[in-house]
């Protein structure tokens, strides 16, 4: 199971085609959410907004939370065999980057997302949230093997960049202007503050960087994922 907060991303996710299981409303929003409740196709339970508190812990801020069923993830292979833009993350466990990077990812038009095996959980309450249900709008799959995850990706035809901080990488707008039109990239992410492991950055076949000013080393890995989609997206 997992849970969708919110309206908007209770809409989308049952649009998406996750089955519903159950809603749960506080009494001050049903009026406005009586098409949702009406139609939704499990039970549906009002309560106050202090049951609710005391139910969830903490405050429901959007007066909606809905229980949904999971739907198997599919290979990675198949994720990407369409994709020309994708983006690989390694063992980001924060979920609001997760689920900001998603949201980077609908929106600047890349067409799936490869997780490593520890990454945090897009579906996790947080990181739906966080991502307006962009989760349920791009395809994505764990890499069953992180050690020679990305070997499968290259072999598909993807070139492999790794986005670093490092000085000596190159900036990424000069990359882009050197691609051949119809490469197939995968943008590499890795974690706050440790970054991509030496394992995958040797294993990228070039690392690029955001050029920095005024002493600033680097980005949130959000902020830098949402820099870097919207340059490359520009060679699509």
């Amino acid at each position: 199971l997992f849970v969708a907060e919110g309206e908007k991303v209770i809409r989308r996710a049952i649009t998406a085609g996750y089955p519903a299981r159950s809603l749960l409303l506080t009494r001050d929003t049903l009026t406005g959410l009586d098409d949702l409740a009406s139609g939704f196709p499990g039970p549906v339970y009002v309560v106050s907004p202090e049951i609710a508190r005391e139910l969830t812990g903490y405050r429901v801020h959007r007066g909606a939370l809905a229980s949904m069923r999971r739907r198997p993830l599919p290979p990675a292979a198949d994720v990407v065999a369409g994709a020309r833009r994708i983006v690989v993350l390694e063992d980001i466990v924060d979920h609001t980057n997760v689920g900001a990077i998603f949201r980077c990812v609908a929106a600047l038009g890349f067409d799936a997302v490869v997780l490593a095996p520890r990454c945090a959980d897009p579906l996790y309450r947080r990181a739906v949230r966080v991502s307006m249900g962009a989760v349920f709008a791009v395809p994505y799959a764990r890499l069953d093997d992180w050690r020679e995850g990305l070997r499968d990706l290259r072999a598909d035809g993807f070139r492999l960049l790794a986005l670093t901080p490092a000085p000596d990488a190159a900036p990424i707008g000069e990359v882009l202007a050197g691609l051949v039109p119809g490469t197939r990239l995968a943008l590499l992410l890795g974690a706050e503050g440790d970054g991509l492991s030496a394992r995958w950055l040797g294993q990228a076949d070039l690392c690029v960087r955001i050029p920095m000013s005024r002493g600033v080393d680097s980005l949130n890995v959000a902020s830098a994922a949402a820099v870097a989609c919207y340059v490359l997206a520009g060679s699509a």
